[in-house]
């Protein structure tokens, strides 16, 4: 069986579909509330993010839009200094899409937001002509805890700080685009799409924490020039301190791309106070999602708004933010 455009038109196949596909596999009681909207209590200061989700292909090694909807918006709120609470999930589904091809992809948003004690409470389904919508979009927005004591933002960033990072940069944009090119890299290199929130709080418990954010669509290098230029500070990098694994920094080689500029989806930068750096290196390192983490660079005084690259041969280069999208559809 295949999507329909009657499923989107708000009868009883649309009806057949709630029931049969999206109901049935997230089983959240305020979903089921079955009204216009989830209504619940919040007590505290609230987080609130929407993302949309256009990666193609639908399925790739290390996970799939699914996944990636759910990690993408639960992330958002984590290296806000939240903890995820609710999600919304809106569907724009292509007619002719495979039935079997949107429930995996929804067992797979709701085993994704299940893992992280998130419920997906509400949402939206349409449906357009076969050619129009690429198998299926998806929009989430989330809602979550302010957990952290300060708000994370660039203006917390003063010269001297230490930046972490949890493991190997590139991951998920060479996955996509071996899998999309169906290369051969030398072996499979699996996205690094992940929930962050765990590992945000166990962080925020430790101290010393003055901003996380995490570096998706662009990289290091588009994430840190944000910051930089927002901070009115200078960042400096340490080359050989950045984690890559081999395979990446291969395949990256191969194909002319820059790691820095190529998307990650389960990466974490912390901004730390010096003194508290290596505890949170330790901290990090014994996380599930930390085990290559590392030190990788610090805040500087200056060059104002300005990002460098300490080489492996210890000169320096400016590293300047992408001026174009080196993969495009990889989230």
């Amino acid at each position: 069986m295949t999507v329909r455009l009657e499923m989107g038109a708000g009868g009883q196949p649309m009806q057949d579909l709630l029931e049969q596909s999206i109901f049935k596999i997230f089983d959240s009681p305020l979903l089921a509330q079955g009204h216009d909207a989830a209504q619940f209590d919040l007590t505290g200061k609230v987080a609130f993010t929407t993302d949309s989700f256009v990666v193609k292909p639908l399925f790739f090694p290390g996970g799939d839009i699914g996944k990636l909807a759910v990690c993408g918006t639960l992330n958002d709120l984590a290296v806000s200094g939240a903890k995820p609470l609710y999600l919304s999930l809106a569907l724009i589904l292509e007619e002719g899409l495979p039935l079997e091809d949107l429930n995996r992809i929804l067992t797979s948003v709701a085993t994704t937001a299940r893992a992280a004690g998130v419920q997906v409470v509400t949402g939206d389904t349409k449906v357009v002509e076969q050619g129009k919508g690429d198998g299926i979009f998806i929009n989430t927005a989330g809602i979550g805890l302010q957990i952290s004591l300060t708000q994370m933002l660039p203006t917390n960033l003063k010269a001297g700080q230490k930046i972490l990072i949890n493991g190997g940069i590139a991951e998920h944009g060479l996955a996509i685009l071996a899998a999309r090119e169906n290369l051969d890299l030398g072996g499979e290199i699996l996205s690094d799409c992940a929930d962050l929130s765990g590992l945000t709080e166990t962080l925020l418990q430790a101290g010393g924490v003055t901003l996380f954010k995490d570096p998706t669509r662009g990289g290091l290098a588009a994430t840190l020039n944000e910051l930089a230029q927002a901070s009115g500070l200078g960042i400096n990098l340490v080359e050989k301190s950045i984690p890559l694994d081999p395979r990446v920094e291969a395949g990256c080689g191969l194909l002319g791309i820059d790691p820095l500029q190529v998307a990650n989806e389960g990466k974490l930068l912390v901004f730390a106070e010096a003194d508290h750096a290596e505890s949170l290196l330790e901290v990090m390192s014994r996380h599930p999602l930390g085990q290559g983490a590392a030190i990788i660079g610090e805040v500087t005084g200056g060059p104002s708004g300005k990002v460098h690259l300490t080489t492996r041969i210890g000169t320096s280069r400016v590293i300047d933010p992408p001026l174009g999208d080196q993969l495009p559809r990889i989230c």
